[in-house]
């Protein structure tokens, strides 16, 4: 058992939480209309989640290497299964968005340790067969959250999308405690936790404020002082790492251009891919009246298409430079997207799909060749740092492009809508509307909304092509660790 036990445990815990960043994506109306939200408090069930996944994922690898990271692995996910429970059980807004930052918070535990501990209980080719297990299992999660939500989300209701955790929690806590043996890091590290602090109140009061501006405007106190924070939490952070023994992320790598456009890549993959899922659900669900069922299902052209060119790319360009596989699948993936930007009144969701197959075909070539392109723009002995920061950027790039869509989207709908009338029809109000408003102009509203959303997301999709084309010019041999073990456990597991 204990042989494969350490990998089932890990992939039992990160299918969780990556599953739970796109599975309430198309549960969104059905929560809308429960628990009778605005769009900005949609956006926080996503963003929530995925900010506190971003803003601790580094942290939590440096204090899982101190206090172990068996022991912070089912911390995490005795924290996760708690707040599952609390988002289940939620009577509000306010509610569920603490209890999904809790998840987060959860999330970052266990993600922090996924690779390390894999790494400290395989090598060579059991190593490898490990790893190849699971990526299928992380790409998987993400791409099956939306029909699986779907489908809770129309049979026995929204809530079950956190309660089915809790079972799967308990049988990942038991087999971690009997089949994962503990590892620690080097003596003498220490964790970076004012650089930790920083970094969240940075990733937090961005996203903050751009949510605020596309409620309140963009010269608003509101969304000024919270990117006046922003501004100055991003500062401190610098500062700090400048500073500090064992800084998260060792701010030379940021003079080589190889890591700074595989992380520009990162950062617009998962939001460009992913960010504007949330409101194509919206509006298949609340204006097109597609159940919870079917506008999950629209999502398979998208995740088929993506895993088979996922295995293939896997088995047929291995050695192709990552600068190749990622920047022309980031340019895939903003063609595909440009390509969802046609809808008007009269769309439906056949609209989607020749942009869906694009986006799928790009995210077949990025997901599994992104991390190791950060590794391979690194020393070897910065080859777990480097890992983590690729997984937080992924993280941050989507919480943020979460909020500039919705915002972008409110912000065109205004003009044909009065503002709280969209705001209303954006969080899934739209049967209230229906008798002050005709069908076609709400149609139109909200087309004319996602469109813009998606030419952003698109266009940015494009510009991080391109730069990692540029930026990304040569690299040496990927490393054969794991990408979320640290630096100093890199060099041990090696030996």
């Amino acid at each position: 058992m204990r042989r494969w036990g350490t990998l089932t445990a890990v992939c039992l815990g990160t299918f969780m939480l990556l599953l739970d960043v796109t599975i309430v994506l198309v549960a969104l109306p059905e929560m809308a209309g429960s628990l009778h939200t605005s769009l900005g408090d949609l956006q926080w069930v996503v963003d929530g989640y995925a900010l506190a996944l971003a803003a601790l994922l580094l942290g939590a690898g440096a204090a899982a290497d101190i206090l172990g990271r068996r022991r912070v692995h089912v911390v995490g996910v005795a924290l996760f299964a708690a707040a599952s429970l609390l988002c289940g059980l939620a009577s509000g807004p306010g509610l569920l968005v603490t209890a999904r930052a809790l998840q987060g918070i959860g999330g970052a535990a266990m993600f922090a340790t996924t690779l390390p501990l894999l790494g400290s209980a395989y090598q060579g080719r059991q190593r490898s067969a490990a790893l190849g297990v699971w990526g299928a299992v992380s790409g998987g999660a993400a791409a099956i959250g939306p029909v699986l939500g779907g489908l809770i989300a129309e049979g026995p209701g929204w809530r079950w999308i956190f309660y089915v955790n809790l079972p799967v929690s308990a049988v990942a806590i038991w087999l971690t405690l009997r089949a994962v043996p503990e590892s620690h890091g080097p003596r003498g590290m220490s964790v970076d936790w004012a650089g930790t602090a920083a970094f969240a109140v940075f990733a937090g009061g961005a996203t903050y404020a751009v949510v605020r501006a596309g409620e309140d405007g963009w010269t608003a106190s509101a969304t000024l002082i919270s990117f006046a924070v922003a501004a100055l939490a991003l500062v401190v952070f610098v500062l700090v790492e400048r500073r500090v023994a064992h800084p998260l992320l060792d701010l030379s790598l940021l003079r080589r251009p190889a890591f700074v456009g595989t992380m520009l890549g990162a950062f617009a993959f998962n939001g460009v891919a992913f960010g504007g899922v949330a409101y194509l659900s919206i509006w298949m669900q609340t204006l097109l009246g597609m159940s919870p069922v079917r506008a999950g299902l629209t999502m398979l052209p998208l995740t088929a298409v993506s895993m088979v060119v996922a295995v293939l790319v896997g088995r047929l360009l291995h050695g192709v430079p990552a600068r190749l596989t990622v920047g022309v699948g980031l340019l895939l993936i903003g063609s595909g997207t440009l390509c969802q930007a046609v809808l008007d009144a009269g769309s439906d969701w056949t609209a989607l799909m020749p942009g869906f197959v694009l986006v799928g075909v790009g995210t077949g070539f990025v997901s599994p060749t992104v991390a190791g392109a950060a590794l391979a723009a690194v020393p070897a002995e910065r080859s777990g740092m480097a890992g983590g920061a690729v997984n937080t950027v992924r993280q941050l790039g989507y919480a943020l492009a979460v909020a500039v869509f919705g915002t972008v989207l409110t912000s065109r709908m205004t003009g044909r809508l009065p503002n709280g009338a969209a705001h209303t029809l954006a969080g899934g109000g739209a049967g209230a509307l229906r008798g002050g408003f005709p069908a076609h102009t709400l149609r139109a509203a909200f087309a004319s909304g996602l469109n813009g959303a998606l030419v952003v997301a698109g266009l940015a999709g494009l510009v991080a092509g391109a730069l990692v084309l540029v930026l990304v010019r040569s690299s040496r041999p990927t490393p054969s660790t794991p990408s979320g073990t640290t630096p100093r456990e890199t060099t041990t597991a090696s030996r």
